[in-house]
């Protein structure tokens, strides 16, 4: 391979180079140079300096969350490729190469903001929509850690009713895994739903929209793969036909090993598998009312190892594939993805822990996201969406959960799944009633900014470098910036009471109506029933 070291000023505008298929270049980082973007899932671990040592090939391999082809400096460099990278740094050089395709590096400006805005109009532009609105202006409720696989209609008509007998305002419901007959069966388990098509109604009377867990992977030794696989519409393994005797086609269906067991996986490669897939779609939505969807899987990981498609494809290409079935239902949520930014779907980070070590990356991977162009984000579940730590009641930290809905509650989509009124003192209940009010209340502000994003890329939530770039805001990782004016300052330690918050020059007013002069680190009080913010002064 060829190797190009490139060492570009931070003075000049979009001055471009390209590298040749199959070779890699090579940039000096530069003394106070800082680096953001790759994956949302280690966004904790960002941003690099000349100082880190870093390995990272995104080529089959998302983390489990978000994933763009996508390096920027706070220098206002930047790196992109339409094809996965892979980069590392290691003594005071960064590292970026290709299997295929062309490496795209440059300046534009002299910071991370200028930076930014010339990539995701040259490489990732908005086109102009948004996801449903109701995934803003209101809290969302998700029965996966209440009812965890034992989806069933009376639970979660009890469960939507918990919600609007304890005050909280009604928004998005997700039914999550398990209420279908099957992996690619769907369609309602008769034996855990009488009538769905009933159940979705009084949901929608209460003032809900209604979304139904969703992935790609399909029951082997079920009716459906068989009429799958002998259509061609699911991937094949690497010996692509087989010799059984009674089979009813030669083709060999790929067996995916994937949190759930072990599955066939339909090729949204071939357009036809793409169309059956959004016809079983089309008629949840026809027959039973269904809103939209949480796409879940759609992992780079598992289409390695050999799997054969209609298409030539790259594992991130059916990550891809399986995202581009969200353009076409405004109610929609995903958590793996490649190469969506800009697009009108809604990006969940992956799921937490219930501990704080997990709380406190929250902040800088919903920023890493940010970075990487992806506007219409949720951080994860109130709590923590991995639903082992919810399985002993005595492990259940009520602190952690008040602190994750004050995390939750200015971002663009806040989500609850554990149930506040089941697992916590009326008093802390209380609180995360008040923070769902609380992004009620600014509802029509953070829909507003959404608007904005799907016009100019502007990411609705910032790192505190993106917003006011220049000012050594680098690596501030607990606070961030709502639209360009409102500093938001969670905490994220257990115990804490009082923290820094860092405050730009000019004048801020917080929540409480106290006025601040910026340009300096402020220590303020902050009880556990308090989330402070601030707002800039015109």
């Amino acid at each position: 391979m060829k190797h190009i070291i490139v060492c570009m000023s931070a003075f000049l505008l979009s001055m471009v180079s390209f590298a040749q298929e199959g070779e890699s270049i090579k940039l000096e980082i530069e003394k106070n140079e800082y680096w953001w973007g790759g994956l949302s899932s280690i966004g904790h671990q960002t941003p690099y300096d000349k100082d880190s040592e870093v390995s990272v090939n995104l080529f089959g391999d998302n983390r489990g969350n978000q994933a763009q082809p996508l390096l920027l400096s706070s220098n206002g460099r930047y790196v992109w490729s339409e094809s996965p990278i892979e980069y590392g740094i290691s003594n005071e050089v960064l590292t970026v190469s290709t299997k295929e395709g062309k490496i795209h590096s440059g300046t534009a400006g002299g910071n991370l903001k200028t930076a930014y805005q010339y990539v995701s109009e040259k490489f990732f532009p908005s086109n102009g929509q948004i996801p449903d609105e109701l995934l803003f202006t209101h809290p969302q409720y998700n029965t996966w850690i209440e009812l965890m696989y034992d989806q069933n209609e009376e639970d979660i008509l009890k469960y939507a009713q918990s919600i609007i007998d304890n005050g909280y305002p009604p928004g998005v419901l997700m039914i999550d895994d398990n209420w279908q007959e099957d992996y690619g069966t769907w369609e309602f388990s008769s034996r855990r739903f009488n009538d769905p098509k009933g159940m979705i109604k009084k949901l929608h009377d209460m003032g809900f929209k209604v979304m139904l867990w969703m992935c790609p992977f399909v029951s082997a030794d079920s009716e459906v793969f068989r009429k799958l696989a002998k259509e061609g519409l699911l991937l094949l393994d690497s010996e692509r036909t087989q010799d059984i005797l009674w089979a009813n086609t030669r083709n060999k269906a790929a067996v995916i090993r994937w949190w759930n067991g072990a599955s066939a996986c339909l090729d949204l490669s071939n357009p036809k598998a793409k169309e059956w897939f959004k016809g079983r779609l089309d008629y949840l939505v026809e027959e039973y009312g269904v809103d939209g969807f949480k796409f879940d899987a759609g992992d780079a990981q598992f289409y390695k190892n050999g799997i054969v498609s209609f298409n030539e494809s790259s594992p991130n290409d059916h990550t891809r594939y399986f995202a581009e079935l969200g353009l076409h239902y405004p109610l929609n949520e995903y958590r793996a993805s490649w190469k969506m930014a800009g697009l009108p779907l809604a990006q969940r980070l992956r799921d937490k822990g219930h501990e704080w070590g997990d709380l406190q990356k929250l902040i800088p991977d919903q920023m890493s996201q940010s970075v990487m162009g992806y506007a219409y984000t949720c951080p994860d579940m109130i709590g923590g969406g991995e639903y082992q730590s919810f399985l002993n009641a005595s492990t259940i930290d009520e602190e952690l959960i008040v602190r994750s809905a004050q995390v939750h509650a200015l971002m663009p989509m806040m989500q609850f799944s554990v149930a506040p009124w089941r697992v916590l003192s009326k008093e802390n209940e209380r609180i995360c009633l008040e923070m769902a009010e609380l992004h009620q209340k600014f509802g029509p502000h953070i829909l507003e900014l959404a608007r904005e994003a799907s016009k100019t890329g502007n990411p609705i939530v910032k790192p505190m470098e993106l917003a006011f770039p220049g000012n050594g805001y680098e690596t501030i990782k607990d606070q961030f910036v709502l639209g360009d004016d409102i500093i938001v300052a969670p905490v994220v330690k257990k115990g804490a009471r009082s923290r820094e918050v860092v405050l730009p020059k000019g004048r801020w007013i917080d929540e409480k109506g106290q006025k601040y002069k910026g340009g300096k680190v402020i220590e303020i009080d902050v009880p556990l029933e308090r989330l402070p913010y601030f707002k800039k002064v015109k």
